[in-house]
């Protein structure tokens, strides 16, 4: 396992015990609204500061796309960082929260890894090298057929002017499936994909911190991921389908049915270099 692989586990799993105490505590801090169903809390950025300082010391010569600094430094290699998702979970103290750290080299996401602190769970991949969880290897489902699947989703708060075309796809993907989760945080919505429990997940207006690290573990879980049109912008568009091969042309039927790429396309995340 290479050295970068090691330290994105050492510095998630760090900043999954302090989110974790203070989970357990219901010490949240400080409460700041960035936008509509969009928080950020002293945790947030209290984890951030820790993971960075563990990579930065570790590799100074590295950069960081961070949720709460949103700025990336440099163009060839640096670290996208979720230092906690699901804020809004972490503050109604709803148990699905998540911590997640991805390394991009020349355009390529190289290493992902995301700790679920309540479980006590650590994702991680590395491209060309597998993925596991806690250490042991994990694929994707077998799933072969939708009426055999459980699906994740995330709901489109941020852009309620897509509600419309999210209930189509929704419900078309309703009446094909077993059932559907939404548990609130992208990042163990998409490492649940990549173990098997979920058989696929989609969600718009995403940013390229949700979706790095989990993206990376499910194609190393042998999973498919691609955005809503089955091409591989995702990071750059926010909206992203991922699931196990056999099902993945089904969700993207459907939610290439109900979205346009023009209606979508001014939610694209601008952050990456």
């Amino acid at each position: 396992m290479n050295e970068k692989r090691e330290a994105a586990k050492r510095a998630a799993l760090a900043a999954g015990a302090f989110v974790r105490e203070r989970f357990v505590s219901g010490r949240t801090g400080a409460i700041v609204a960035k936008g509509r169903s969009d928080f950020v809390t002293e945790v947030d950025t209290a984890s951030e500061r820790m993971i960075k300082h563990m990579l930065g010391a570790a590799f100074p010569s590295i950069g960081f796309l961070a949720e709460e600094t949103a700025e990336a430094q440099g163009d060839e290699e640096f670290w996208i960082i979720d230092p906690l998702d699901g804020t809004t979970n972490f503050i109604h103290g709803y148990p699905s929260i998540g911590v997640s750290i991805a390394l991009m080299e020349a355009g390529r996401l190289t290493v992902g890894c995301v700790c679920d602190p309540l479980r006590g769970e650590i994702f991680d991949a590395e491209a060309g090298g597998g993925a596991c969880l806690n250490g042991m290897p994990i694929r994707v489902s077998s799933a072969r057929s939708l009426d055999e699947s459980l699906l994740g989703t995330g709901f489109p708060f941020s852009v309620p002017r897509h509600i419309d075309s999210y209930l189509g796809s929704f419900r078309d993907l309703f009446h094909g499936c077993r059932d559907i989760r939404r548990a609130g945080a992208a990042v163990l919505d998409l490492s649940h994909v990549a173990a098997g429990r979920l058989d696929g997940f989609w969600e718009l207006y995403l940013k390229p911190w949700d979706m790095a690290a989990g993206a990376l573990i499910v194609r190393e879980a042998g999973g498919t991921v691609s955005d809503f049109f089955g091409n591989q912008d995702f990071l750059e568009t926010g909206n992203i389908v991922a699931a196990s091969p056999a099902l993945h042309g089904r969700i993207v039927e459907v939610t290439s049915r109900h979205f346009t790429r023009e209606a979508v396309a001014g939610l694209a995340t601008h952050f990456l270099p």
